[in-house]
């Protein structure tokens, strides 16, 4: 099994996507990239620990390309947007790739010169050295799947 990590907006919406990708074991919605040790929603939510809202995925190599994942990333999201998904506006919500490896680095960016081709505005995306991820409260996981009639 591999992870990825990625950060897009609320990481209820970006969960939900990468939990229906054929070859995905597992997903946790979490915190990364900041300096405070196992923040709080409310921490991080604060806009002063420095995390981003991501979801950890597992998934298998030999089921789903790292690649196949990088494209789901673009499609959730708008990544010409600093800071904000939709209504949802603070540093928690930016878009960024954590790697885990080299290979999914040069992959990332491989990834993002390509898609900058296809936007009108220039890509924000961060692509930054994966750190310690910080699982999100249990409320938080799964959030659509517990709440069906839920909309967004």
């Amino acid at each position: 099994m591999a992870k990825a990590t990625f950060g897009a907006g609320c990481f209820w919406h970006v969960e939900a996507a990468f939990s229906d990708v054929k070859g995905v074991v597992s997903t946790a919605v979490g915190y990364m990239g900041g300096t405070m040790s196992d923040p709080s929603y409310e921490d991080v939510c604060s806009d002063e620990t420095g995390h981003a809202e991501v979801v950890q995925v597992e998934y298998d190599p030999k089921q789903v390309s790292y690649s196949a994942l990088l494209d789901v990333f673009w499609k959730i999201h708008d990544p010409t947007t600093l800071n904000r998904q939709g209504p949802d506006e603070g540093t928690q919500y930016r878009s960024v790739i954590f790697y885990h490896d080299e290979q999914q680095k040069k992959e990332a960016e491989k990834s993002k010169e390509q898609m900058q081709k296809k936007f009108c505005g220039k890509i924000v995306t961060a692509i930054m050295k994966a750190g310690v991820f910080y699982k999100a409260e249990e409320y938080h996981q799964k959030y659509f799947k517990k709440h069906k009639n839920t909309c967004f």
